[in-house]
């Protein structure tokens, strides 16, 4: 099976932000009566799967994608990512604001993506 570059560098990036996302936050789950350090080297543990991912995931994408093009796909997926994890996972609720940031950050995918 043969991916396209522009595919398979977007799927290594949302695997990459899941990994990211549950670094970065997870810890806030279960481990705030643990002390910071543990949570510290817990996260740089999962942090390096996720740059096993993204590092490979930026060198494909930059062979189709320009430099912004790729950010904005970063924070395009890490939007995506997040909202599920912090309602399923951190049980938040809902907010119309995460349809908003969604909408502004369409708006940046087309100034990056646009033509000129």
């Amino acid at each position: 099976m043969n991916i396209p570059p522009s595919v398979l560098s977007i799927l290594l990036l949302v695997a990459s932000n899941v990994f990211m996302t549950v670094a970065w936050y997870g810890h806030l789950k279960f481990a705030h009566s643990k002390p910071w350090l543990l949570a510290a080297f817990l996260s740089w543990v999962i942090a390096l799967f996720e740059y096993l991912l993204q590092v490979p995931a930026n060198r494909i994408g930059f062979t189709v994608f320009t430099l912004p093009q790729l950010k904005i796909i970063q924070e395009v997926i890490s939007l995506s990512v997040f909202i599920p994890f912090a309602m399923l996972y951190m049980n938040q609720p809902f907010k119309l604001d995460f349809l908003w940031a969604g909408l502004c950050l369409l708006g940046a995918v087309y100034f990056m993506f646009r033509g000129g």
